[in-house]
């Protein structure tokens, strides 16, 4: 080879080498101007240091118990932050190996790992740390275009460098697992630990913990619901990493493998879960208090997104019990109500006519939220109505569970009205503390809310305040005593437009009876003679003083129950006598956080004196009797384990109580209602039974009044409350205040003890 090629060669070899370092070089610079680039914002928007500093994730409202358990969450994402501090170890452990084994090491970005994903095209594994993987669930979603998706990488790199130098790695840790979406509304470990497993994340065991770790690669691929065989796969994969990273030992992950996996599935949905009633009944609250209150810069608060704490004053495990007795009592009573409806041709309306179900039926339809849409819609009024008649498949409610079937609107309609609804309140009288609520038999197929939203005549329940006010004017005693004798309010007297005869039921009568006999069975002459002494206006005030807020019209008819009430403010009222003639306005929210814990709201009593500690004290003396020898006698014998009304509608008899109860049972017109409302001295439960339509219900008094419709109810959740030692609830006498001078202790009465007495309906008037 010549000298000139040779140096021609050479510097051919120069040219080609200072081209490769060249190219070395650009390519270098490239990089670093495009992560440069990126950090300034010029590859699209990158989020600033206040946005780092508090990153805009949905944040779940959560509905918190009195003792301290969530009753429920109002949110788009249900997401509920927790600290690192929160998290089981084995959470931990389990993420680092798996997801980012050298997280503790590195600046936000691995280059080992990134260097190994480039060079071989992700086959060997992502290149991502976990502190990427966060940056890109909080600040934008994955690209399909490959020229994006490199953008969204490289952004990703640079916002996991702030990442690092803006948070601890704990903090990191906590923030993905916060984030992270494990599909079924669980958004956030916190989520995603209730509703896979039924736990607080710290108390999630190793096997849990893995499962949860494994889904991180795909939840929508790894459900534990519909692919439970490749998730335990996947969980294995997790065991293994964590015995490669030395947090088990081959004997420990040989073991673990072999488990089968397990999953306790709770889902947070709106329509399930417990007190959900309740739930609706804060939504209700919240809707108007961030109107009334909004924040410092004018803008209002988001139930759904500002991740607020609401503390409510039920207590989860008497809630449990009055759901539990409710359903208990409600699924047997429905049983027998099919029964007797087989003989009722126009069932489950009794005394109606074809053309009033028809008009019914027609109000129903056009209340339905049906109606309402394809009003909305702009469909005219016969295609609405046509469209009830078109046999559609549906799910419908039965107390054996939910059944699919094919039925039209129209069927529907009238297939729910033939099911029997509840409502129970139970409150503690001295804080007026709301300790459970439950608003109806379910709350998915029916949203209606008898305790607050529905007003239904109330019978016998309301002469205890007939009572009260003739003992608070005329000094009464209950051993005082009256003819059982029919008794005329004369036309003209109280504003009657003509003359007033109520009726005895069964037209029973004779002799003389002492207040506490009289308000026991209900003795409807005894009880229009008070009304008489003392006149509508004070019975009325009185009422209106204990917390009633219905309209009581100006009659002596009220004496018997004629008014509509709701069940909330009858046992607010009923509260008062339990607590010595002080009422406090029911409560059910104490405080409301934000999410950083800053008090926004809490509560106010409402109080005020309404009667003498001396007069609740003889009131409730009186409804003593009642639980003693009266309609709620029941709640005494054993004998009813014989009684075949009994034996069809009641689980859990022979009650069999003990201790000093003092209520009042309520039976309406045709049995349309069902009450009972009782107390001992720290818990005031009211329960109401009835249809929906008064026209729906038991044509016996013996089925229909509210001893045996609605005192079961109360009997089985005060049954599960005293078997709860930790509830203390009292089994003691009621407190005798000081000055108590009226006579107390009348001569028993002679009747059958072994016999009980039936309710007294509220009569035509």
């Amino acid at each position: 080879m010549s000298k000139d090629k040779t140096v021609k060669t050479r510097k051919s070899y120069t040219r080609y080498v200072i081209k490769i370092w060249l190219l070395y070089f650009l390519g270098l610079a490239a990089v670093v101007f495009l992560f440069w680039a990126a950090d300034r914002g010029w590859l699209g928007y990158m989020p600033g240091f206040e946005e780092l500093e508090n990153p805009k994730t949905a944040l779940a409202t959560e509905i918190i118990s009195a003792d301290g358990q969530t009753l429920g969450k109002f949110f788009k994402q249900n997401r509920t932050p927790v600290s690192y501090d929160e998290l089981s170890p084995h959470l931990v452990n389990a993420l680092v190996s798996t997801e980012d084994e050298r997280f503790y090491d590195h600046p936000g970005i691995d280059f080992k790992s990134t260097a190994r994903a480039v060079a071989f095209m992700g086959k060997k594994g992502g290149g991502s740390t976990i502190t990427q993987q966060l940056s890109k669930l909080l600040f934008h979603k994955r690209s399909q275009n490959l020229v994006k998706r490199i953008i969204q990488k490289i952004k990703e790199m640079v916002i996991a460098v702030r990442l690092e130098r803006q948070y601890t790695k704990d903090e990191i840790l906590s923030m993905y697992m916060n984030t992270y979406d494990w599909g079924h509304q669980a958004v956030g470990i916190r989520s995603a630990a209730r509703i896979y497993f039924g736990k607080e994340p710290d108390e999630l065991d190793i096997d849990e913990a893995a499962t949860l770790v494994g889904m991180l690669k795909n939840s929508s691929l790894y459900n534990p619901l519909k692919r439970p065989e490749l998730v335990k796969k996947r969980r294995n994969v997790v065991f293994h990493q964590m015995y490669r990273n030395g947090y088990l030992t081959e004997k420990q992950k040989d073991s673990l493998q072999q488990l089968p996996l397990k999953i306790n599935y709770n889902p947070e949905l709106h329509d399930t879960g417990i007190a959900t009633y309740f739930r609706e009944r804060v939504r209700r609250f919240m809707k108007k208090w961030v109107q009334e209150n909004p924040k410092k810069d004018g803008s209002y608060y988001n139930i759904y997104t500002d991740g607020l704490k609401i503390y409510t004053t039920i207590d989860s495990r008497l809630q449990r019990n009055a759901e539990l007795a409710v359903a208990d009592h409600m699924k047997n009573l429905q049983k027998e109500f099919f029964r007797q409806g087989k003989k009722n041709k126009t069932f489950p309306f009794v005394n109606l006519t074809q053309k009033e179900i028809e008009q019914l039926m027609e109000r129903s339809m056009r209340q339905s939220e049906r109606w309402r849409i394809m009003k909305e819609a702009g469909m005219p009024e016969d295609s609405i109505r046509q469209s009830f008649f078109v046999p559609q498949k549906m799910r419908i409610f039965s107390w054996k569970g939910d059944i699919d079937t094919v039925m039209t609107p129209y069927d529907s309609i009238r297939y729910y009205k033939s099911f029997l609804r509840a409502g129970l309140m139970s409150m503690e009288p001295s804080t007026g503390f709301v300790k459970a609520w439950v608003g109806g038999i379910n709350f998915k197929h029916f949203k209606y809310d008898h305790v607050d939203q529905g007003a239904r005549q109330v019978g016998s329940t309301f002469k205890p305040f007939v009572y009260a006010a003739a003992i608070a004017q005329k000094h009464l005693s209950p051993c005082d005593s009256f003819p059982n004798t029919p008794y005329t309010i004369k036309k003209g007297r109280w504003g009657l437009t003509k003359s007033w005869t109520p009726k005895n039921a069964g037209g029973q009568y004779g002799g003389w009876l002492t207040l506490k006999e009289a308000l026991a069975n209900s003795v409807n002459v005894i009880t229009a003679r008070l009304i008489d002494m003392v006149g509508p206006k004070p019975v009325i005030d009185l009422a209106k003083q204990m917390g009633i807020k219905s309209k009581i019209p100006y009659a002596p008819s009220i004496a018997l129950g004629t008014p509509d009430i709701k069940l909330y403010e009858m046992v607010g009222a009923f509260n008062t006598f339990a607590n010595q003639g002080q009422y406090i306005e029911p409560i059910f929210i104490t405080r409301i956080e934000n999410k950083n814990g800053k008090v926004l709201y809490e509560y106010k009593p409402v109080t005020r004196d309404v009667l003498s500690p001396q007069i609740a004290y003889v009131v409730t003396n009186l409804l003593e009797g009642v639980t003693q020898y009266g309609s709620g006698a029941r709640l005494r014998h054993t004998w009813m384990k014989n009684n075949p009304v009994y034996k069809r509608v009641v689980t859990g008899y022979p009650y069999a109580f003990k201790n000093p109860i003092a209520g009042k049972t309520g039976t309406t017109q045709n049995q349309s209602d069902g009450w009972f409302i009782g107390y001992v001295p720290n818990l005031v439960t009211g329960v109401w039974v009835g249809g929906e339509d008064r026209s729906v219900h038991f044509k016996s008094i013996a089925y229909g009044q509210g001893a045996t419709m609605a005192l079961p109810i109360w009997a089985l959740y005060m049954k599960r409350n005293y078997a709860d030692k930790e509830l203390g609830i009292s089994d003691k006498g009621f407190k005798r205040p000081p000055g108590v001078d009226i006579p107390l202790d009348c001569k028993k009465p002679t009747s059958d003890k072994e016999k009980e007495k039936e309710e007294t309906p509220l009569e035509d008037l």
